[in-house]
């Protein structure tokens, strides 16, 4: 059988995400991972914090901190809040981990070796009061497509446009503000992208399996020619570039961070050696299916960059497979943004409602086909149809009444009709779908599957009437009841991947033993397993209802970042 290989965009470690980063690469990744290993495959789910970079010099800057102890604070807040919305990393790691740094200044031999690296004299920006060149994103100004005035010097976050420092209207230092910069020549590194691009375009045309998505953003970069990239910046934080001369320089950030997947997986490995190797995922390793998942920004980085990386080492290392990229969540019309720190961020989030309903929302409503916009209105309508309405209803609703006719135990009596017959027919195919849509990354359809299969179980309830039948036939009302309880374990199951927390509290309330909370939806579905005579409890309600006062104290609440988005 295939190992799977699951990876995330990096999350950059200044500061904590927002829920555009959640859905746009690490909570469908957890997805695909819970998935996979309920369907009994072998996976290995890798992520890490990207680290290097001059926004977490910046950041360190601006708190007083060493740029070490920044990034070890910030790690460890971005992995606690990871853990509170249950993304099921085997491991996170650090793009700052020695095994990073031994892996990419590796691969960069390789490539050199191989004539894929050029040094060559370049114009930089140097300010003048603080003694030093600037890297690019230390530059900000007005970027020449767009007219944005906080562009950063290597890309513009307005328009998304990939910039040279020299490149920006009014160009001034993001660490003193001061426009006292110099145009001066100094020696960089470039990747010879150029020598690159065929490997890179047969590559990409072997994936015809990819979303247009996908493939419309790596052929808009090939079609319009690679040019060779600079690959070191004048930086004391990152990969030390090792060649001479090149002392006081380290590898961009887009350089070293793609191969952090790799140093995260060899930083895994090393905690249990006697039984893991990293090699058996990243190198010579035809079993492995590596899946990507990350925004539609990070698209020509590993459609285009990464491969070629890997390519022109000419040695046998694992490329991505299928690379599943999102679109944007807005927020009310205006974009996520960490630097300005505008929209819902995962703490926030995880303050005002419990992850499960946040995983929920933001599957039903992923930006796989075109960017979607974030409202507090569209949020409580979702929860208080689907999550309130339909599946805790019927949780609810099929406990309580079981209690108030028979007790707490899984009521005796009855036999199956063609009606109930007939119900799991229903539900086979509707399961099926389920688990063919998740397979094939389809996330919105998926929901679609998952809420149309909790529907089954109000429209049994509703027709069959057990309420009505515990006072004329009173077995029949016991083989409805005991069928419904039966019901609310296959749908926890189903749901598992997506809502994990409220899955485990039905299990711990029906009292499912390990085997059975292990137990999947593969297979043929079995209505009766949940026997006559178990005992379980009634829960507090799974999930709360959103009142229209509650969605106007939200969007009053985050009204200034709402009104900064459409600014």
């Amino acid at each position: 059988m295939p190992k799977h290989l699951v990876t995330s965009a990096l999350p950059y470690i200044n500061g904590i995400k927002h829920l555009g980063n959640l859905v746009g690469s690490l909570l469908p990744a957890d997805v695909y991972a819970r998935f996979l290993r309920l369907e009994g495959e072998d996976v290995l789910f890798i992520c890490a914090t990207d680290e290097h970079g001059t926004p977490a010099e910046l950041s360190a800057l601006e708190q007083h901190l060493s740029v070490e102890a920044y990034c070890e604070t910030m790690y460890q807040r971005q992995s606690a809040v990871f853990r509170q919305f249950g993304l099921s990393f085997d491991h996170f790691g650090r793009t700052s981990s020695p095994h990073n740094h031994e892996l990419t200044q590796r691969i960069y031999n390789s490539l050199c070796r191989n004539g894929f690296i050029v040094e060559r004299p370049i114009r930089q920006v140097y300010a003048v009061e603080e003694g030093r060149f600037l890297p690019d994103r230390y530059i900000v100004g007005t970027c020449p497509h767009c007219g944005y005035d906080g562009a950063r010097g290597d890309q513009c976050e307005q328009c998304t446009a990939l910039l040279d420092p020299v490149d920006l209207l009014h160009p001034r230092s993001a660490v003193s503000g001061s426009d006292a910069l110099e145009i001066r020549s100094t020696n960089h590194l470039f990747l010879r992208l150029d020598l690159l691009s065929d490997d890179v375009r047969r590559w990409v045309e072997s994936h015809e399996d990819w979303s247009r998505l996908t493939k419309s953003i790596a052929f808009k970069w090939l079609d319009e020619g690679l040019r060779e990239r600079c690959i070191s910046r004048d930086l004391h934080w990152g990969v030390r570039v090792p060649r001479e001369g090149f002392d006081d320089k380290v590898f961009y950030v887009w350089f070293d961070a793609p191969i952090g997947y790799i140093g995260a997986t060899k930083e895994w490995a090393s905690h249990d050696p006697a039984r893991r190797d990293w090699r058996d995922w990243w190198w010579n390793a035809p079993d492995v299916r590596y899946t990507q998942f990350l925004g539609k920004d990070n698209v020509p980085f590993h459609t285009v960059f990464f491969p070629a990386m890997l390519l022109g080492t000419g040695e046998p290392w694992t490329m991505a497979g299928e690379i599943k990229s999102f679109n944007w969540l807005n927020y009310y019309g205006g974009k996520f943004s960490t630097s300005q720190k505008r929209g819902i961020f995962l703490d926030d989030a995880l303050a005002l409602f419990d992850p499960d309903i946040w995983r929920y929302f933001l599957l039903a409503n992923a930006p796989e086909a075109d960017d979607v916009s974030f409202t507090w209105e569209v949020f409580a309508s979702v929860v208080n149809k689907d999550l309130v309405g339909i599946f805790g209803n019927f949780v609810n609703r099929t406990l309580k009444l079981s209690v108030a006719q028979f007790g707490s135990t899984v009521p005796d009596g009855g036999v199956w009709t063609d009606r109930e017959a007939a119900l799991v027919q229903a539900c086979q195919t509707v399961i099926d779908a389920y688990r063919s849509h998740l397979r094939n990354l389809e996330y919105r359809k998926a929901i679609q599957s998952l809420r149309q299969l909790w529907s089954l179980g109000n429209v049994y309830l509703d027709h069959a009437a057990p309420w009505n039948l515990v006072r004329t036939e009173r077995d029949e009302a016991a083989m409805v009841l005991r069928t419904a309880i039966n019901l609310i374990a296959l749908f926890a199951h189903a749901a598992e991947p997506i809502i994990p927390f409220t899955s485990n509290k039905v299990y711990d309330e029906l009292n499912l033993t390990v085997d059975e909370r292990s137990s999947w939806i593969a297979g043929e579905i079995d209505l009766t397993c949940y026997s006559a005579g178990r005992t379980f409890h009634v829960p507090e309600p799974l999930f709360r209802r959103i009142d229209k006062d509650e969605i106007g104290a939200l969007a009053m609440r985050f009204s200034g970042q709402a009104k900064a988005s459409s600014d």
